[in-house]
């Protein structure tokens, strides 16, 4: 009965594909995030539905689309010029075959991400995207936030309707996306227009955030736990009753921590002990192994090249209470540990070039962000709305960025979308401005000791 919901969804919106073929882009974008092929039996997980979904999402955009004022934005190009660096390091990689396979969905994620602003020329367009995002990613976090009021979750326990721990079904990577899309469901609450911000709205968007805090809770990330202390510092920029809101928060935390379970608790005390937490420890072995192999390999030896990493390290743990606490240390030996950092990830699959074109990427986001939050916030109002959204985008961008520090997500699709996302409402509001030569206003600064500035007569 569920393969025949899904199937039954994927083909009404293939269908509405054919007279709307934007609608191609989001079918791609929801298989990207959902991955419906791994929750069916039958139908679906033989079938190709994701390369079907992309070419008829790019043979749309070029039979049909408008294309007037097209432009490739300079993070188009850094993407480019990242895929082409995958390919040679996947083509030189210390494990070819292992290499060959992630290769394959990355530079597809990569590519997307590549063609998804072509195709955001309209609000509308943007919007859309943003909403399939969310509601895509809410379909795994709502069932994640029930399991968790139900049993407490814990970690490793908190099953995400598949087994494989991959994509967004990782605990620690869906517990990064869920706080991350945090402020772009409220921006939905004031400025959104496919569903007008009424109450019912309003409602849902506060229960999905609330839902996406849940998250880290069932999971018993710790990542997620850091991503939700950085969005409580984030969201200091927009309320305008900042001693409210931290009033408001201390007592929210006062009361939240005594219904917490004992097993998110526990796990977040590891933070401070972390020299007596296995997998705390490892991180920084593997850290520390990669650094001292790029100094030998500084082109990065490919993807996965973490599989022949051989690393030793001491767990110190304090036994006993404070009259006989004594100090335990245990040799731990490993191998082939995966990176637990983005970062990282970069370093020793990609090389220092590799990873100064992914921080140039993401950083020319964050500050191409930063420069529409400003230029728009005094902007007509029919443009109102654009300032919040870089905001949002932005701060949904540091987020991933802080949890991307603890875990291995450099390449994941969703944070690619979220990029396309960023260019495209680059594009637009650039479009938007060559149109109807809007400009900024700024008041003008009288020079030191001139005379103040009269209004004119009449």
């Amino acid at each position: 009965m569920r393969d025949l919901a899904f199937v039954g969804f994927l083909a009404a919106l293939f269908a509405f594909g054919f007279r709307r073929p934007f609608l191609f882009v989001l079918a791609y974008a929801y298989i990207d995030i959902v991955s419906p092929q791994r929750l069916t039996y039958l139908l679906l997980n033989s079938v190709p539905i994701s390369a079907i979904a992309a070419a008829f999402a790019v043979g749309g955009w070029l039979l049909a689309d408008d294309k007037r004022g097209l432009r490739i934005a300079p993070r188009q190009v850094l993407l480019m010029m990242l895929i082409g660096w995958c390919w040679y390091t996947t083509a030189h990689a210390d494990f070819p075959m292992e290499a060959r396979y992630k290769w394959d969905w990355v530079w597809k994620a990569m590519a997307f991400a590549i063609f998804l602003p072509l195709t955001l020329r309209t609000r509308l367009r943007i919007e859309a995207l943003l909403l399939f995002m969310l509601l895509s990613a809410a379909s795994i976090i709502v069932v994640g936030a029930i399991k968790t009021l139900v049993t407490g979750g814990g970690y490793g326990e908190l099953n995400l309707m598949v087994s494989n721990n991959s994509g967004l079904y990782e605990s620690s990577t869906i517990s990064t996306v869920a706080i991350a899309i945090i402020p772009i469901i409220l921006w939905f609450t004031r400025h959104g227009t496919i569903f007008p911000p009424d109450w019912r709205v309003r409602t849902y968007c506060y229960a999905l955030s609330f839902a996406c805090l849940l998250i880290p809770v069932g999971t018993s990330a710790r990542t997620g736990l850091l991503c939700v202390g950085l969005l409580a510092v984030l969201m200091l920029r927009e309320v305008k009753r900042r001693v409210l809101y931290l009033s408001a928060l201390g007592a929210a935390a006062l009361i939240a921590v005594p219904l917490l379970p004992s097993t998110f608790t526990e796990r977040m005390e590891t933070i401070r002990s972390y020299q007596a937490d296995t997998s705390a420890s490892t991180r920084l072995a593997v850290w520390q192994w990669t650094l001292d192999y790029v100094r030998d390999h500084p082109m990065g030896g490919g993807f996965d090249a973490y599989r022949q990493n051989r690393i030793r390290y001491d767990t110190v743990a304090t036994v006993g209470d404070r009259n006989n606490a004594t100090v335990e240390r245990a040799l731990e030996v490993d191998q082939a540990r995966a990176y637990h950092s983005a970062y990282f990830e970069m370093l020793g699959e990609q090389g220092y070039f590799g990873l100064a074109l992914w921080l140039a990427i993401h950083l020319g986001g964050l500050f191409r962000m930063e420069l529409l939050r400003r230029r728009y916030s005094q902007a007509p109002p029919e443009l109102a709305w654009a300032s919040p959204l870089a905001t949002a985008l932005q701060h949904a961008h540091l987020i991933y960025l802080l949890g991307a520090a603890f875990v291995a997500i450099a390449f994941n699709p969703f944070v690619f979308m979220l990029l396309g996302a960023q260019m495209g409402l680059d594009g637009y509001l650039a479009r938007k401005r060559a149109e109807s030569q809007w400009r900024p206003i700024r008041q003008a600064r009288p020079r030191p000791g001139a005379a103040p500035l009269q209004p004119a007569e009449g």
